[in-house]
């Protein structure tokens, strides 16, 4: 373990609190994050969780040492939509028992799964030890590993979920304590955005573990008839299989506390008779996109992939590593603060070639501020303090390159893109021929935060003015 100055703590929605963090098995720490539905390319939003738990596991993993942490993310490849687009581009063959279910949805799904993997190491996140995908956990499996028909099947007979109406539900009054982790009773459970009242229901906040699938649908076989499973059991059935009954940190975004998490809790403990799933819960707060929901009916929907390779967003492309923000507070997605993000960053890289070419020990300091709840911001505080004390070859310089290593981000030298700057400079002069000063002046200062120091001057032929610039550390 790690000689930190002092330990772990986090904050757990379960009880509302920041918790010392104590381990299961400080040989075993184990993490479950919800991961992609892969029907269409991920989202920006989708990168915050990746983010936050990346760093997570990293400090795990500095904390307990790198062979004492499993981390699973799943890939959610069962969804009424993927079924449909299986069944519309390969139904015949599936029909004729040519393409299996299975290798129907893993085509439909391999696209933007790959994207994904291609998108969040562009944002300098590790790889998660296990990345189950939920088709291959509804069936009983060779391994022996938890499926989803069995945990139904034993829901069921421990009195906590019925068959109606085709349908296998969870009996929520079954449960005394359901709702702790949203803080809603079942008096609450009205009908809702979330909440559907049917009529073969026991009660309103009853919630589909198995439904039946037409002929025309993709499905499975099980005890109640071919169909596929619900939302829920999918990362119940996964986090079981790779973590055990009970594990130490289950996170992911706080529109999941319900009814996702809420149901994962109700359906993991009922169906293995604990009285938790895992220890602490952890969720990463909103995003907005310029004070705004993000909404494709909005024109503000981005996709990891167009905010790196396009210019829709801002009209440029952003690095990766500007992504990063302390988790539970909201985020306002702006040009302006990703321009800042990235301003910042750019100080840290100039600072860190300073380095020598190994690193130095990796500050307490920037453990000591992750270990109080990932507290970036005190975090990257230090970092820009090391990077005001750098100079050629000291142990700032050196210091800051392996903090910058240990969270992630790419300590290549600091480059200047010069096709950024060229568009930059052809703003600056339109203000400037606009006589709009003061915008003229933004970018001048906004690249020389960058290190891009400009240089006005008059063509020696033409007379027109010109900018030159060069790099400055």
């Amino acid at each position: 373990m790690s000689d930190a100055s002092q330990g772990l703590r986090l904050y757990n929605t379960l009880t509302r609190t920041k918790e010392d963090f104590v381990p299961i098995d400080p040989d075993n720490v184990r993490m479950y994050v919800c991961g992609p539905t892969v029907y269409d390319f991920a989202h920006i939003g989708n990168a915050r969780p990746v983010i936050v738990f990346d760093v997570l596991f990293r400090l795990l993993r500095h904390v307990y040492g790198q062979a004492h942490v499993t981390y699973v993310r799943n890939i959610t490849d069962v969804d009424d939509k993927i079924n449909a687009r299986a069944l519309r581009d390969f139904g015949g063959e599936i029909a004729s028992g040519t393409l299996s279910l299975n290798e129907a949805i893993r085509r439909v799904t391999e696209k933007t799964a790959d994207q994904f993997h291609r998108d969040v190491a562009v944002l300098g996140c590790l790889e998660p030890t296990v990345e189950p995908r939920a088709t291959e956990f509804v069936e009983p499996r060779v391994d022996g590993k938890v499926d989803m028909i069995t945990l139904i099947q034993s829901l069921i007979e421990r009195g906590h979920a019925y068959v109606a109406a085709g349908e296998v539900l969870f009996d929520t009054a079954s449960m005394p304590d359901y709702g702790q982790l949203s803080k809603r009773n079942l008096d609450e459970q009205q009908a809702g955005a979330r909440v559907a009242v049917d009529a073969h229901k026991k009660n309103p906040g009853d919630f589909v573990l198995w439904k039946l699938s037409s002929p025309e649908e993709p499905g499975w076989n099980s005890p109640w008839g071919r169909g596929r499973p619900g939302w829920h059991i999918e990362c119940s059935a996964m986090s079981a299989a790779y973590l055990g009954e009970v594990f130490d940190i289950h996170g992911g975004g706080l529109d999941l506390i319900f009814p996702h998490h809420e149901n994962e809790i109700a359906q993991s403990r009922c169906a293995h008779g604990t009285d938790v799933m895992a220890n602490i819960w952890m969720h990463n707060g909103f995003l907005q996109v310029e004070g705004q929901k993000m909404s494709k009916s909005v024109g503000n929907f981005y996709s990891i992939n167009e905010l790196l390779e396009t210019e829709t967003f801002g009209g440029r492309k952003w690095p990766g590593e500007v992504l990063m923000t302390h988790y539970r507070e909201p985020i306002d997605f702006s040009v302006r603060k990703l321009e800042e993000a990235e301003n910042t960053l750019r100080k840290w890289k100039r600072a860190a070639d300073l380095a020598p070419a190994a690193a130095g020990l990796l500050p307490v300091q920037v453990i000591d501020a992750l270990s109080d709840d990932l507290a970036t911001y005190a975090a990257f505080q230090v970092l820009t303090q090391l990077a005001g004390e750098a100079a050629d070859g000291n142990d700032a310089a050196a210091a800051l390159k392996a903090s910058l290593l240990f969270l992630g981000f790419d300590v290549a030298s600091a480059t200047v893109d010069e096709d950024h700057v060229a568009k930059a400079i052809a703003k600056r002069l339109a203000f400037i021929a606009a006589k709009n000063w003061a915008e003229a002046d933004r970018i001048r200062d906004e690249l020389l935060a960058q290190g891009v120091q400009l240089k006005d001057g008059k063509d020696p032929v033409t007379g027109e003015r010109i900018t030159t610039w060069e790099v400055k550390r």
